[in-house]
Protein backbone atom coordinates (compact mmCIF):
# COMPACT_ATOMS: atom_id res chain seq x y z
CA UNK A 1 0.00 0.00 0.00
CA UNK A 2 2.65 2.91 1.68
CA UNK A 3 6.09 2.93 2.48
CA UNK A 4 6.46 4.36 6.02
CA UNK A 5 9.89 5.63 6.52
CA UNK A 6 11.67 6.33 9.77
CA UNK A 7 14.79 8.56 9.89
CA UNK A 8 16.73 7.37 13.01
CA UNK A 9 14.07 7.21 15.43
CA UNK A 10 15.26 6.59 18.83
CA UNK A 11 12.29 5.89 20.85
CA UNK A 12 10.93 2.15 20.73
CA UNK A 13 7.72 2.09 21.69
CA UNK A 14 6.68 4.59 18.87
CA UNK A 15 8.42 2.73 16.20
CA UNK A 16 6.72 -0.78 17.56
CA UNK A 17 3.44 1.15 17.66
CA UNK A 18 4.25 2.28 13.79
CA UNK A 19 5.11 -1.21 12.52
CA UNK A 20 1.76 -2.30 13.87
CA UNK A 21 -0.13 0.24 12.14
CA UNK A 22 2.48 -0.67 8.94
CA UNK A 23 1.10 -4.35 9.40
CA UNK A 24 -2.65 -3.18 9.53
CA UNK A 25 -2.50 -1.01 6.33
CA UNK A 26 -0.36 -3.67 4.25
CA UNK A 27 2.76 -0.72 4.31
CA UNK A 28 6.52 -1.29 4.23
CA UNK A 29 8.33 0.09 7.06
CA UNK A 30 11.61 0.90 6.07
CA UNK A 31 14.04 2.00 9.05
CA UNK A 32 17.35 4.25 8.47
CA UNK A 33 20.47 3.94 11.00
CA UNK A 34 21.64 4.72 13.06
CA UNK A 35 18.81 3.68 15.42
CA UNK A 36 18.01 4.87 19.10
CA UNK A 37 17.49 1.27 19.78
CA UNK A 38 17.91 -2.31 18.79
CA UNK A 39 15.15 -3.82 16.97
CA UNK A 40 15.16 -6.49 18.82
CA UNK A 41 14.64 -4.44 21.94
CA UNK A 42 11.37 -6.07 23.62
CA UNK A 43 9.95 -2.17 24.35
CA UNK A 44 9.51 -2.33 20.09
CA UNK A 45 7.92 -5.82 20.56
CA UNK A 46 5.72 -4.80 22.98
CA UNK A 47 4.23 -1.64 21.18
CA UNK A 48 4.36 -3.99 18.03
CA UNK A 49 2.80 -6.75 20.29
CA UNK A 50 2.32 -10.22 18.53
CA UNK A 51 2.30 -8.26 14.59
CA UNK A 52 5.88 -7.65 14.78
CA UNK A 53 6.79 -10.78 13.11
CA UNK A 54 4.12 -10.21 10.33
CA UNK A 55 5.49 -6.67 9.24
CA UNK A 56 7.61 -6.02 5.94
CA UNK A 57 10.44 -4.31 7.79
CA UNK A 58 13.28 -3.24 5.39
CA UNK A 59 16.10 -1.51 7.14
CA UNK A 60 18.97 1.00 5.83
CA UNK A 61 22.01 1.35 7.04
CA UNK A 62 21.94 5.23 6.53
CA UNK A 63 20.17 7.87 4.62
CA UNK A 64 22.11 8.24 1.76
CA UNK A 65 21.83 4.14 0.87
CA UNK A 66 18.05 4.22 0.88
CA UNK A 67 18.04 7.79 -1.39
CA UNK A 68 20.10 6.02 -3.67
CA UNK A 69 17.64 3.12 -4.40
CA UNK A 70 14.56 5.90 -3.57
CA UNK A 71 15.57 9.31 -4.83
CA UNK A 72 13.00 11.90 -4.05
CA UNK A 73 10.58 12.56 -6.53
CA UNK A 74 6.71 13.53 -6.84
CA UNK A 75 6.14 9.95 -4.67
CA UNK A 76 8.02 10.89 -2.09
CA UNK A 77 6.29 13.18 0.99
CA UNK A 78 8.53 14.60 3.92
CA UNK A 79 6.96 14.98 7.10
CA UNK A 80 8.00 18.33 9.07
CA UNK A 81 7.37 21.03 11.08
CA UNK A 82 9.10 23.15 8.98
CA UNK A 83 6.97 23.63 6.02
CA UNK A 84 3.29 25.34 5.73
CA UNK A 85 1.99 22.91 2.91
CA UNK A 86 -0.65 20.71 5.17
CA UNK A 87 -1.04 17.53 4.53
CA UNK A 88 -4.73 16.93 3.51
CA UNK A 89 -3.62 19.51 0.31
CA UNK A 90 -0.89 16.32 -0.39
CA UNK A 91 -1.84 13.73 -2.97
CA UNK A 92 -0.95 10.28 -2.18
CA UNK A 93 -0.83 7.34 -4.36
CA UNK A 94 -0.58 3.37 -3.37
CA UNK A 95 3.61 3.17 -2.88
CA UNK A 96 4.39 6.56 -2.13
CA UNK A 97 7.52 6.77 0.41
CA UNK A 98 6.27 9.33 3.20
CA UNK A 99 9.78 9.81 4.88
CA UNK A 100 9.21 10.81 9.13
CA UNK A 101 12.48 12.04 10.73
CA UNK A 102 13.20 10.93 14.50
CA UNK A 103 11.43 12.55 17.33
CA UNK A 104 14.68 14.92 18.66
CA UNK A 105 16.04 15.89 15.01
CA UNK A 106 13.47 15.44 12.46
CA UNK A 107 14.73 15.23 8.57
CA UNK A 108 17.83 16.81 7.96
CA UNK A 109 17.50 20.15 6.95
CA UNK A 110 19.55 20.21 3.70
CA UNK A 111 16.84 17.36 2.38
CA UNK A 112 13.91 19.49 3.10
CA UNK A 113 15.70 22.66 1.71
CA UNK A 114 16.59 20.84 -1.82
CA UNK A 115 12.70 19.74 -1.99
CA UNK A 116 10.45 21.92 -0.74
CA UNK A 117 7.69 20.84 -3.11
CA UNK A 118 7.80 17.32 -1.29
CA UNK A 119 7.54 19.13 2.17
CA UNK A 120 4.21 18.10 4.00
CA UNK A 121 3.08 19.23 8.05
CA UNK A 122 -0.01 18.48 10.23
CA UNK A 123 -1.33 21.62 11.26
CA UNK A 124 -1.00 22.65 15.20
CA UNK A 125 -1.77 25.13 17.73
CA UNK A 126 0.80 28.10 19.31
CA UNK A 127 1.27 25.90 22.05
CA UNK A 128 2.74 22.85 20.69
CA UNK A 129 5.74 22.37 18.79
CA UNK A 130 4.88 18.65 17.27
CA UNK A 131 3.18 15.86 17.82
CA UNK A 132 4.55 12.35 19.27
CA UNK A 133 6.00 10.28 15.79
CA UNK A 134 3.47 7.67 16.20
CA UNK A 135 0.71 9.79 16.07
CA UNK A 136 2.10 12.03 13.33
CA UNK A 137 2.41 8.75 11.08
CA UNK A 138 -1.32 7.79 11.53
CA UNK A 139 -2.61 10.68 11.03
CA UNK A 140 -0.97 11.38 7.44
CA UNK A 141 -0.90 7.66 6.92
CA UNK A 142 -4.60 7.53 7.38
CA UNK A 143 -5.34 10.33 4.94
CA UNK A 144 -3.21 8.63 1.91
CA UNK A 145 -5.38 5.43 2.98
CA UNK A 146 -8.46 7.99 2.31
CA UNK A 147 -7.04 9.27 -0.62
CA UNK A 148 -6.54 5.47 -1.69
CA UNK A 149 -9.25 3.34 -0.09
CA UNK A 150 -11.24 2.02 -3.35
CA UNK A 151 -10.34 -1.62 -3.45
CA UNK A 152 -8.35 -1.38 0.43
CA UNK A 153 -11.49 -2.10 2.33
CA UNK A 154 -12.62 -5.44 0.11
CA UNK A 155 -8.76 -6.72 0.71
CA UNK A 156 -9.63 -5.69 4.36
CA UNK A 157 -12.96 -7.34 4.74
CA UNK A 158 -12.17 -10.29 3.01
CA UNK A 159 -9.10 -10.83 5.23
CA UNK A 160 -11.14 -10.58 8.42
CA UNK A 161 -14.14 -12.81 7.44
CA UNK A 162 -11.56 -15.52 6.47
CA UNK A 163 -9.71 -15.12 10.05
CA UNK A 164 -13.35 -14.84 11.95
CA UNK A 165 -14.85 -17.35 13.16
CA UNK A 166 -18.27 -16.21 12.29
CA UNK A 167 -18.24 -17.20 9.01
Amino acid sequence: MFNIVLVNPQIPPNTGTIGRLCVNLDATLHLIKPLGFDIDDKAVKRAGLDYWDKLDLVVWEDLDSFLAEHPIDNNTHLATTKTDKIYFNASFNRGDYILFGSETKGIDEKVLLDNPDRCITIPMGEAGRSLNLGVSVGVVTYEALRQNYDGFEKISITNKLEESECQ
